[in-house]
């Protein structure tokens, strides 16, 4: 039996899968399409994720796509009301009937002679393997494993009586009323859950090594509510989204461009929601400066009010061992629980873990270049959504789709089948993410590399990428369009 075969497959049916299909059938109606799912429902991380509080890190205004308008209350929303706006848009666009759940991408082959791309499927409902093809190859699987997050061993964890969970894979049968619970980082999980588990708890601790720089922001957009009663949706939702763009960039340049400034600042805001004398140095004031890590924001600063009225504490020290009730400092004092939370991060994972060839050839990842943030250096018709590190995920994922349709159609047009990113002409060579968070230095390497220079180089500055991606050339020095070998073949004999 042939292979089915699509113009277009994307794997994944997360924020950034639902959203590049969205796009396409809204820019490119003629191609056929299917959207791949590992696991057994579409979500990606808003149905992985079922820990107290899970909720967004960024607004909803620019989280959510820019041709679905968010019309929930609070900007800052939890996991359960985005992943119904994530189905809700996925069925009002009929994408949901192109998702196949349970199929696991294994490995993708691409034939330069057909111009397509032969994927091996694991199909987890029925433990089969089937094989379909197609023309272009859309990876939007993020960056992360989803089937396991980072654990570290800690000495003597065997002795611990108490029950140690990773947020990444919450148990539904976990009950902390009236526990005491201490939970270990210091990002965003863990600033998530602590306030979260603090309305049952009987104690909660966030145990942490070194600080992180927390923003306490409202939940609700009180510009945004008011635009959204005087105007029609449509007309509404572009000039929050911009409002909010333009903050988070003004936020990200002061931080690379007075970062002592910014330092100031975030610690006299850490300092008015918490009691007098309360000790904002040594908890609250990270040895990097802001934005060498993801800033946390606390919405409606609930972290901050759970510390100050003593429902939840912060420990910054350094873990010793585990005993049987708890867990001793390196300081020598013992921290009691009777539930550990590991929000120790997360392990990085490219391509949802499935493996490329190009003619027969293993694509080694960590040699290739990116490609205007998407495409990697010889890999024929792939693209890869890689979202910002400093703003919202789905800016970039949009931007992304909205490349991808251009490049479709300018193949059609120019009566091309293929596009292939090449290197950039020097050899110098960066880190494709630009963060020194644990999980980020942990997997790099294995990640594929940027360049020096515009294509191949990523500024994580979205009016940047606008140009660039919606407006910019598409021929350029860093690409090669050509027609499939065969029918290059086929003119020659004839």
């Amino acid at each position: 039996m042939a292979p089915d075969h699509v113009d277009v497959l994307i794997v994944g049916a997360g924020l950034s899968g639902i959203g590049a299909a969205c796009h396409l059938r809204r820019r490119c109606p003629d191609k056929t399409y299917a959207v791949l799912e590992a696991r057994d429902s579409v979500g990606g991380t808003w149905d992985l994720f079922r820990y107290p509080g899970v909720r967004s890190d960024s607004d909803m205004f620019t989280l959510g796509y820019s041709f679905a308008p968010w019309r929930a209350p609070k900007a800052i929303a939890d996991g359960a009301t985005i992943l119904d706006y994530l189905r809700r848009t996925a069925d009002e666009h009929d994408v949901t009937r192109h998702i196949r759940l349970r199929h696991r991408v294994v490995r993708a082959d691409w034939d330069s002679r057909q111009a397509r791309w032969t994927v091996l499927v694991r199909r987890d409902d029925t433990a089969e393997t089937i094989t379909l093809t197609c023309g272009f190859l859309y990876s939007c699987t993020g960056y992360y494993r989803y089937d396991a997050g980072h654990t570290p061993h800690f000495a003597g964890q065997e002795r611990f009586a108490g029950r140690i969970v990773h947020p990444q894979h919450w148990p539904a049968d976990l009950d902390h009323r009236d526990r005491r619970v201490v939970v270990i980082g210091s990002g965003a999980t863990a600033v998530t859950l602590v306030p979260a588990l603090a309305r049952q708890a009987a104690e909660v601790t966030m145990l942490q090594r070194s600080p992180t720089y927390l923003l306490a922001l409202p939940a609700r957009d009180a510009l945004a509510d008011a635009l959204r009663r005087r105007m029609p949706a449509k007309l509404a939702y572009p000039l929050i989204r911009w409002k909010n763009v333009l903050l988070v960039t003004v936020n990200y340049q002061l931080s690379r461009r007075a970062p002592g400034l910014l330092r100031r600042l975030l610690r006299r805001g850490v300092a008015r929601r918490l009691p007098a004398g309360y000790d904002v140095d040594r908890h609250f004031s990270p040895r990097y400066d802001p934005w060498d890590q993801r800033l946390c924001v606390d919405p409606d600063g609930d972290l901050f009010a759970a510390l100050a009225d003593g429902r939840a504490k912060v420990v910054t020290d350094t873990i010793d061992s585990f005993t049987a009730r708890g867990i001793r400092l390196a300081s020598g004092a013992e921290l009691p629980a009777d539930v550990v939370v590991t929000a120790t991060g997360l392990d990085l994972l490219a391509l949802g873990g499935m493996t490329l060839r190009v003619d027969g050839v293993d694509v080694d990842l960590a040699q290739t270049v990116a490609y205007k943030g998407t495409m990697l250096s010889g890999v024929p018709n792939f693209a890869m959504t890689l979202g910002y590190t400093n703003a919202s995920w789905t800016l970039k994922a949009d931007l992304v789709a909205e490349y991808v349709c251009r490049l479709l159609r300018h193949l059609d047009r120019t009566g091309t089948q293929v596009a292939t990113p090449l290197a950039p002409p020097d050899d110098r060579r960066a880190p494709l993410i630009g963060l020194t968070s644990g999980y980020v230095r942990r997997g790099v390497e294995r990640l594929p590399r940027q360049g020096h220079r515009s294509p191949w180089r990523l500024h994580q500055n979205y009016l940047r990428d606008l140009l660039l991606l919606r407006f910019g050339r598409l021929t350029d020095p860093g690409v090669r369009f050509t027609r499939a070998d065969s029918a290059q073949r086929r003119s020659v004999d004839a």
